[in-house]
């Protein structure tokens, strides 16, 4: 199979519309070739097309920011002496003088099919900008690698941020170019948008479902993004940046995992599978310990629960990140009421609001999870009218 990138660069027709333009890449670790190189270097390195500028989404273009929310300054190309801006460091949309500097953008940037992750809001942001700036935008699509599935509440309406760029659930299940495509119509942009297509990705294809696991080495599009089972997880562990639990980070699995030192993990998972055990199916629940370098609860030992999407006992359609997630924090609430759960600090630029709400779209989640009465069946009747109704809209955006 190809993706939009090896398109591009092998078949000198799709070219064509781009010569004599100045071109400007947005990019980052995971922007690579089948042969592994970096895109920006390959599109260099075509005599008919001419780099002007690149971009670099949050951890930078090359990769150069580990842990979360730290900036990443501008800075001019050792190699190519061209401009490379960030677009999380001074700034989050690209000014004017950076729009100044191409005729059309190319997009090459590998999601997780995860409403939280910065790169989606990056689209939105610069197909705002080019249709400001009557600029055009090229996608050059990649894999959703966590596949078709659907989960999660939708974000709600006045809840945008730069963790929630539109009303999605948080499991959304498509391309980057699909996305792009739905901003476009939604927005109401007017702004020439052209996807290049993969050639060949099947989303429902063994063993990846979503990631061509058999064909394309996987390069971490940010920096504890390690696996495809952490891609599989992270619609649910994500949730846990809101929390005072370490998602793992400091550790060889962040994301995968989740826990603190003054747990019963025993006695959480069992009320898990007591509230709604049908939510934890398509994957193990391991107990385990481990100790952070950095991050939360750094230097202290944690019990905790590893979640295995993998091997033989994996089911994708049937396994729910999401709703594992939340019956872990549902639980915790019933065995310890007085836990402090959430945590209360600035997330991505949100001095108001919870970090858990900003991360869900909404407060439900957390209402749900303290609301002693609650039960599973009430959130999940919620929750699916949100995820059929966003399977029904998005279905008209499929490519695949």
């Amino acid at each position: 199979m190809q993706f939009g990138i090896d398109r591009l660069l092998t078949d000198v027709n799709l070219r064509k519309p781009l010569v004599g333009k100045r071109l400007a890449l947005l990019a980052h670790p995971a922007s690579v070739t089948e042969q592994l190189e970096h895109s920006l270097d390959a599109l260099a390195r075509c005599p008919d097309l001419t780099l002007t500028a690149a971009f670099g989404p949050q951890h930078g273009l090359r990769g150069d920011k580990q842990d979360n929310m730290l900036e990443s300054p501008n800075f001019i190309d050792p190699v190519l002496n061209i401009p490379v801006f960030s677009l999380y460091g001074e700034v989050r949309r690209p000014t004017e003088a950076m729009m100044a500097s191409f005729d059309v953008l190319l997009v090459d940037l590998q999601d997780l099919g995860c409403r939280i992750y910065t790169f989606i809001t990056t689209l939105r942001y610069v197909l705002e900008a080019a249709a400001k700036h009557q600029k055009s935008v090229w996608i050059l699509d990649r894999p959703n690698p966590a596949g078709r599935p659907i989960e999660g509440l939708t974000l709600r309406e006045n809840w945008e941020s730069f963790v929630g760029a539109g009303p999605m659930p948080m499991r959304h299940g498509l391309t980057m170019g699909e996305l792009a495509n739905w901003f476009v119509k939604t927005l109401h942009l007017d702004v020439d948008c052209q996807v290049i297509t993969m050639e060949g990705w099947q989303p429902e294809l063994e063993p990846g479902f979503g990631w061509p696991s058999a064909q394309r080495v996987w390069v971490n599009p940010s920096p504890n993004a390690p696996n495809l089972s952490m891609v599989r997880s992270y619609a649910g562990t994500v949730m846990l940046e809101g929390t005072s639990l370490s998602e793992g980070r400091g550790t060889t699995r962040p994301l995968e995992l989740f826990g603190a030192p003054d747990l019963d993990i025993k006695t959480l998972l069992k009320k898990m599978r007591n509230l709604a055990e049908p939510w934890l199916d398509g994957c193990y629940l391991r107990e385990c310990w481990f100790e952070p370098t950095f991050h939360k609860h750094v230097g202290k030992l944690c019990a905790g629960v590893h979640i295995h999407p993998e091997a033989n006992v994996y089911r994708h359609e049937r396994f729910k990140p999401w709703r594992i997630q939340v019956l872990a924090f549902k639980a915790l609430r019933l065995t310890h009421a007085d836990y402090p759960l959430w945590r209360d600090f600035p997330y991505e630029y949100e001095l108001d609001r919870l970090a858990i709400d900003v991360i869900n779209g909404s407060p439900l989640l957390r209402e749900w999870v303290d609301d002693d009465s609650a039960a599973p069946e009430d959130l999940e009747a919620v929750v699916s009218l949100d995820e059929q109704a966003w399977a029904e809209l998005s279905r008209a955006f499929l490519l695949y």
